[in-house]
């Protein structure tokens, strides 16, 4: 009882902060600005918060029909974490078209060596080709946001980009993606057994809220930012308008 209130408090907690970003984002006229991270939380909202818990009340857990639609939403989510993090390498290398370029076909080479390895498992579940590419495409495409985002971190400070907002973001994904791979660690050390199953359970969404905290915070303070930057823009607009006074 008291794993399901928690269990339930944490998956309500993130559909709150998840709902909460949108909305500020849209009151606070910064969504056109960052229209992919709204639209990463939407699909968010709508997956998580939509359309699996009504597959699941529809054909219920131990379905197959769930079980395929759980795994095809999780390959979709797992590609918009890929084409975030593609979003934020273009943001950190804003000035750096050149380093862009490289980094651009370092990510369209990473994306093709996904589909391939994946692409391997085919041949050792001929008996089930759909579900085994399914779970090892999903299961290799969050290994890779992974490692690219910590790979990106390590660029950000690297390069010295003086873009504090972009890191944290980039902090609360590794926050998300280190929770995914425990997840997937823990299962294969212990074989799926029930206690194994009890702790990734929570570890997820656990995780998943400190990457909601995490980008609060950072989309909070640019408020601040915008309006000091518009302050001082001002300023400048005005000294370099005015004329200076004549000597007498």
């Amino acid at each position: 009882m008291l794993a399901d209130l928690v269990f339930y408090g944490l998956q309500y907690a993130i559909y709150a902060f998840e709902l909460f970003l949108v909305v500020y984002l849209f009151l606070r006229g910064h969504a056109r600005r960052s229209a992919s991270i709204v639209g990463y939380l939407i699909l968010l909202l709508v997956t998580d918060g939509v359309a699996r818990p009504a597959m699941l009340n529809c054909f219920g857990r131990a379905s197959v029909q769930y079980a395929y639609f759980y795994w095809l939403t999780d390959i979709v989510l797992a590609l918009a974490d890929f084409l975030l993090i593609c979003g934020f390498f273009r943001r950190a290398c804003a000035r750096e078209e050149k380093l862009w370029r490289s980094v651009r076909f370092l990510l369209v080479l990473v994306s093709l060596l996904v589909v391939a390895i994946s692409a391997l498992s085919l041949t050792r579940n001929y008996t089930q080709l759909y579900t085994a590419f399914i779970v090892e495409f999903s299961r290799n495409l969050y290994f890779t946001c992974l490692v690219l985002n910590t790979l990106l971190y390590v660029m950000i400070q690297h390069l010295a980009i003086d873009d504090d907002e972009l890191g944290l973001l980039v902090c609360g994904f590794g926050i998300q993606f280190a929770g995914e791979a425990a997840r997937l660690a823990l299962y294969h050390m212990t074989l799926g057994e029930n206690f194994a199953r009890s702790i990734f359970n929570f570890l997820s969404p656990a995780c998943m809220l400190g990457m909601l905290m995490t980008w609060s915070y950072a989309l909070a303070r640019r408020g601040d930012d915008v309006e000091l930057t518009d302050t001082e823009s001002g300023l400048m607009a005005r000294a370099l308008t005015t004329p200076a006074p004549r000597e007498s």
